[in-house]
């Protein structure tokens, strides 16, 4: 279904919801004007924003994502996360030895 339907509809919507609306709240024909039309103008304007947005969203999910790219780059990283965790943990065990080793030679 195209966007400007998708106005058309809310706009009615808004139309008769500010006709109802004037009704109940207002006690001259001013204030159901009033009513009528600014609620009408606000759906109308709400149509917009969000014919928009979704517009803009299925614009988005068009265009292509490398997938392999990124899975080849994530193993990479992950693989050198995994390495610097190696090295770390084997500086950390020379550490504690030459704590353990300057204990034992200068107990104080």
């Amino acid at each position: 279904m195209l966007g400007e339907n998708y106005v058309y509809f809310f706009t009615v919507q808004g139309f008769f919801i500010g006709i109802i609306f004037g009704i109940l709240k207002s006690f001259d024909a001013q204030g159901l004007f009033l009513y009528t039309f600014f609620i009408t103008a606000f759906f109308y304007l709400f149509s917009h924003i969000i014919i928009a947005m979704y517009f803009k969203t299925i614009a988005l999910k068009a265009h292509y994502f490398p997938k392999d790219l990124h899975e080849r780059h994530l193993d990479m990283f992950v693989n050198e996360i995994n390495l610097r965790e190696k090295l770390i943990d084997s500086a950390s065990k020379i550490t504690d030895e030459a704590i353990k080793v300057n204990k034992q030679v200068d107990p104080k």
